[in-house]
């Protein structure tokens, strides 16, 4: 399931974050790469990266589908690895992680922080294989160790004859959540489709083999008519997107620009809110769907009100499993009027 708002391509929130390091990266800086090369050089070079693009995506659904043969607590392991090396490698993507933890978490000491992000990139890696099982695994291999917690709530919501919008998060288990929901309930899911036609092709098989339909992000009406008809909709709003509809509310110790879309989706279909989580469990013996009860008078008729609400609810889901969030994201890259970026330029473009 995916990113929700306008925005660029977001390929963190899908497993092909991890191709970025397996295909040929930039060349590096030189004086006269300012000078433009030949369109002969152009072409090489982007033969090159198509090449190497095309050999990422190949070795990572080798990957992948190798990992679906292995026993659990192997498959675990070998993700757990995988992170391990990107918590290495991936500078840039390491600095946002540790930035964001300190933005969130001031109170923590600097040595929780750094033990936070390195669980982190381990639970990125325990990701991929989650994927892989969600997309590729035997029923059995799943069901056995998920546990659907509350559904009486979502099954409750459905009966007043209404759609349902989940609110979540951009967990790391959040690939296998919605195959462990979608065996007892029809669920549809709001979709960025990737900038790489191939790459995209991969994840619409991949996420429609167990999802009633996918929505792409920008189909508003296709959405408020999904719900409308009584559909569950995964959602997730807790991205940086841009745009106009958002405000700056509260997150943890600062000010997030925070979509008010969920609002808007809402009062346009009469829908309801169960706030939705999938997390993975500490012993690492599987995963848990907790579903809480829909949300009272929401929205409210305050954007910034509901929005922080929202955030609250959030929290309390990251409180709980701070390591499984995707903390990868540059979340407080846009900031309120009158404060300065918390982001430095060694932390740009890959982590973005």
């Amino acid at each position: 399931m995916g990113s929700t708002a306008n925005s660029r391509s977001n390929p963190r929130t899908s497993p092909f974050f991890f191709a970025t390091f397996l295909s040929p990266g930039q060349p590096p800086f030189r004086l006269e790469t300012l000078v433009h090369p030949p369109p002969e050089q152009r072409r090489s070079e982007r033969n090159r990266r198509r090449i190497g693009s095309r050999i990422g995506l190949a070795a990572l659904l080798w990957l992948m589908r190798a990992s679906v043969r292995l026993p659990h607590r192997m498959r675990i392991a070998w993700g757990a690895g995988i992170g391990s090396l990107l918590h290495r490698w991936a500078t840039k993507r390491r600095k946002v992680v540790r930035r964001n933890l300190a933005l969130c978490f001031p109170e923590f000491k600097p040595g929780m922080r750094d033990r936070l992000a390195r669980d982190h990139f381990r639970a990125l890696g325990m990701s991929l294989m989650e994927t892989s099982l969600a997309w590729w695994g035997d029923d059995p291999k799943i069901f056995r160790r998920a546990r659907i917690i509350g559904a009486e709530h979502l099954a409750d919501a459905l009966s007043h004859g209404e759609g349902v919008l989940l609110f979540g998060g951009h967990f790391t288990a959040f690939e296998i959540g919605g195959r462990i929901l979608a065996r007892r309930f029809s669920v549809a899911a709001s979709y960025r489709p990737h900038d790489d036609p191939r790459w995209d092709a991969v994840i619409r098989k991949g996420r429609q083999r167990y999802l009633e339909t996918l929505i792409e992000h920008k189909n508003m009406r296709g959405m408020i008519r999904y719900l409308r008809g009584g559909g569950i909709l995964w959602y997730a709003p807790d991205q940086n997107f841009g745009g106009p509809r958002r405000v700056f509310a509260r997150f943890f110790a600062q000010r997030a620009a925070t979509t008010t879309a969920t609002s808007w989706l809402i009062r346009s279909s009469g829908a309801r809110v169960v706030p939705y989580l999938c997390r993975r469990r500490e012993d690492d013996s599987g995963w848990d769907v907790i579903l809480s009860p829909a949300l009272d008078g929401f929205p409210s008729g305050d954007d910034l009100a509901d929005t922080e609400r929202l955030n609250t609810i959030l929290e309390g889901h990251i409180e709980q499993n701070i390591e499984q969030y995707l903390w990868i994201h540059r979340r407080f890259k846009d900031r309120p009027p009158g404060e300065s970026d918390v982001y430095g330029p060694d932390m740009l473009r890959d982590s973005k």
